[in-house]
């Protein structure tokens, strides 16, 4: 039996204290990594080799959720966004964007959208959920937007979360943070379809996975919300690994290299601790190269 690995960070890489970060991208263009902070409406972009100084920040009058490229635009130019009422598309230089998708109409405002990724064919998966301020409900949707339509393949969710590829694209993970389930679909990738259901891991704990990113050998590096860690779990569904964190709220990763980038929410009630280190993000060097995120194609 192989030894379980473990990896502990004890200071920030960039000490920027966000309410909720999220969504961490990695630009290769640039080298930058792009993240949001759903709570304050928040684009933030930083360089990977100058950190903290390089920090630029977007405002926006509504939540920013996820990000992502374009297949054949320069990020720096146009990125794809999810925003509270759908999809758009985002000018960085200006900072207008357009909708091109909204969830509902007449627009439902207890809905909000929340993570997402595009697939191997350029179609983008996004998650809806009951918005702040209210009650939380399983009223959420896992969608799926492809040839103009969005397309609802899961419902009757509460924070449905990350989704990623295995490393031949023929499993579909997607986390439900309140069942505390990833779960796996075989996924066709001629057709964008899904098929055959299934629990793949089941999270024992007081938190709540939350977002996850893939390596090239196909763990899966899972963001724990109130514990303090990210887990890695083997192809075969088995807790492998962690890496400790000094803040309980972790929401996501990215990978930059063998690197992840970590990003956290703040917290109110934990320790001191951690509610210093709340909202902060973080890096590591963990060994082994992630998957590219694939690019949203128009």
């Amino acid at each position: 039996m192989s030894e379980f690995e473990q990896w502990t960070v004890d200071k920030p890489w960039l000490d920027i204290r966000c309410s909720l970060g999220e969504g961490p991208f990695y630009e290769k263009e640039t080298n930058s990594v792009r993240f949001v902070d759903i709570k304050k409406k928040q684009l933030h972009t930083v360089s990977v080799t100058e950190g903290q100084s390089s920090l630029k920040s977007l405002e926006f009058d509504v939540a920013v959720t996820v990000t992502c490229d374009i297949e054949g635009v320069d990020p720096q130019d146009r990125i794809l966004i999810g925003l509270k009422h759908g999809l758009a598309l985002l000018d960085r230089k200006t900072g207008n964007y357009d909708i091109i998708a909204e969830f509902k109409q007449p627009r439902d405002e207890r809905l909000r959208s929340n993570d997402g990724a595009a697939d191997p064919l350029g179609n983008f998966w996004l998650g809806t959920m009951s918005d702040f301020g209210y009650d939380l409900q399983p009223e959420g949707s896992l969608l799926y937007y492809t040839s103009g339509t969005l397309k609802e393949v899961v419902d009757g969710l509460s924070i449905p979360n990350s989704v990623g590829w295995s490393p031949d694209n023929r499993t579909f993970y997607f986390t439900h943070s309140t069942a505390r389930e990833v779960i796996a679909f075989d996924y066709d990738p001629a057709t964008g379809g899904v098929s055959n259901k299934r629990v793949f891991y089941q999270h024992e704990g007081p938190g709540e996975p939350d977002g996850f990113r893939v390596d090239v050998d196909g763990n899966i590096w899972h963001a724990v919300y109130g514990e303090s860690r990210v887990l890695k779990i083997s192809p075969q569904g088995k807790l492998v690994g962690q890496i400790n964190l000094p803040t309980r709220n972790i929401t996501c990763v990215q990978f930059v290299g063998t690197e992840l980038v970590i990003t956290t929410a703040s917290d109110e009630e934990g320790d001191a601790k951690s509610q210093e280190n709340g909202g902060a993000v973080f890096r590591v060097d963990v060994g082994v190269a992630g998957l590219d995120l694939f690019k949203y194609r128009a």
